[in-house]
């Protein structure tokens, strides 16, 4: 859109979370869209294929067209394999296939964001909370989903590892929240 590239500026990452920082929220708001929207659509391509909903199959093909779209995300062909981190792309992929346990991660992601203003810590404390969502709310559970639900906060960690040494020792950048009032433009 602005005739850069976004992984030579800020965290280097080609995320949402960067877009926001350097370009700001006109270019940031739609990234975070075509981001969540990546992994929504990936698991909804499921529907598609010749197995019924809320088969084992089902699942198993719904998970596996939205991890690849995460993957490709992180580590995209065209571009070096030099992406983003893969929240905003992992959240579609919850909202689609377990939209239930999405809802209680995001409700996480806000609390904490609010609290602590950092992105990262939010993003790490809502894969934290995601398995605990999937357990209560699913109908059923297969062993796929319970190995999908724990490799989500495994994924959040090793993707945040350097925002949580910066974390620790005070260096990590916060989110720049401003209030404004009714009529302040």
């Amino acid at each position: 859109m602005k005739g850069i590239d976004i992984r030579e500026y800020g965290s280097g990452n080609a995320g949402a979370t960067n877009t926001f920082r350097v370009l700001g929220k006109k270019a940031g708001v739609p990234v975070l869209f075509f981001d969540v929207l990546k992994g929504f659509l990936a698991v909804s391509l499921a529907h598609y294929s010749e197995f019924g909903t809320n088969t084992e199959m089902f699942i198993n093909i719904s998970l596996a067209y939205g991890v690849a779209a995460v993957l490709g995300h992180i580590f995209p062909v065209y571009v070096g394999f030099r992406g983003g981190k893969g929240v905003a792309t992992l959240l579609g992929l919850m909202i689609a296939a377990f939209p239930q346990a999405a809802l209680l991660s995001i409700a996480v992601f806000i609390f904490t964001l609010i609290l602590s203003r950092y992105v990262s810590l939010s993003s790490i404390l809502a894969g934290l909370v995601f398995p605990v969502g999937v357990y209560f709310f699913s109908d059923f559970l297969i062993s796929t989903m319970v190995i999908f639900s724990v490799f989500v906060p495994v994924l959040l960690l090793a993707t945040h590892q350097r925002n949580i040494e910066r974390i620790f020792r005070g260096e990590e950048s916060k989110l720049n929240i401003k209030l404004r009032r009714r009529g302040d433009d």
